[in-house]
């Protein structure tokens, strides 16, 4: 089915400079841009390979699409209520589908293949966040939330997990013990995992095993996160009260005040992946960066 375009003129929410003082992250000057702000909980933005951000409108089950031309439209509804997004290298965009449980693989001609539906024969609680790693396997975040359309109101799995979902298929445990796991980024070579237990206001660092297993567990920073990404200086940025920026060793450099209720999610994307993209509770925003973001190559 095609869908209506609809065109937004991006208008400037603030005529005050993000950063006070020089900043080496974000740019010389940059103002904090409103895409729009039409929407009922904006999340989970990413980027394909020609730098169009892809995000979502969960309570809407909708999946919408900016250009890098500046044009907004509905890439996709129903969504199956899709939360995080993520682009492989051949620019199929990977969605958890938290209304059924289930992990998506979407391809451009937006044809929807189911990748996961259950652990074990039971019903995964709500994939949340995922990434995709240089192999293709992917790994996810599975917290349980209850959401307005959901009726059962219990997890149908005991633990709130992260998963790893191999090239060839198979599904794996590879984190346990958090109490409620949801942003998840990692490193573009595939060393090293982020993932943020929101509820336990700790962000951690995992090695990445050849097999995809995880070892070496570490405390980043002290704080939760709903979203995650990282630049190309290996700088890692985590969400909530506004977007936090910490350097690899988990000291803070920057933070970026957002006038929403709440900051849910950040990825680069733009034509040189320069642009930090901002999904906050009804809006979308932009902010010119001085670094860029890391993923796969631009084509």
């Amino acid at each position: 089915m095609k869908y209506l375009l609809i065109l937004f003129v991006v208008s400037s929410v603030t005529s005050q400079k993000i950063a006070a003082q020089a900043s080496t992250i974000v740019a010389k000057n940059a103002q904090l841009i409103k895409i729009a702000d039409h929407f009922e909980f904006t999340e989970g933005p990413a980027v394909d390979s020609w730098g169009n951000v892809y995000f979502t409108d969960q309570p809407n089950n909708q999946i919408l699409k900016w250009s890098v031309d500046g044009e907004l439209e509905i890439f996709l509804t129903p969504s199956g209520r899709a939360n995080g997004l993520y682009f492989d290298a051949e620019d199929n965009l990977y969605a958890c589908a938290d209304a059924l449980g289930q992990l998506w693989k979407i391809d451009s001609d937006k044809n929807i293949e189911v990748l996961l539906k259950d652990f074990q024969g039971t019903r995964l609680n709500g994939p949340n966040d995922l990434w995709v790693d240089p192999k293709g396997g992917v790994y996810f975040t599975d917290p349980f939330y209850q959401r307005p359309y959901r009726q059962h109101t219990a997890p149908y799995l005991s633990s709130n997990n992260v998963y790893y979902l191999s090239p060839t298929g198979v599904v794996s445990t590879v984190a346990t013990g958090l109490e409620q796991p949801n942003g998840i980024i990692g490193t573009p070579e595939g060393s090293l995992l982020y993932v943020a237990d929101i509820d336990g206001q700790m962000t951690y660092s995992y090695q990445i095993e050849s097999n995809g297993n995880l070892s070496n567990k570490r405390p980043f920073v002290a704080m939760g996160s709903d979203g995650m990404t990282l630049d190309e200086q290996g700088n890692v940025y985590l969400t909530g009260d506004g977007v936090f920026i910490f350097d690899a060793k988990g000291k803070k450099i920057e933070q970026i005040n957002i006038d929403e209720p709440w900051t849910s999610n950040v990825t680069y994307g733009g034509p040189d992946r320069d642009i930090l993209f901002i999904t906050a509770s009804k809006a979308i925003y932009q902010l010119k960066m001085e670094v860029k973001g890391v993923s796969q190559s631009y084509k």
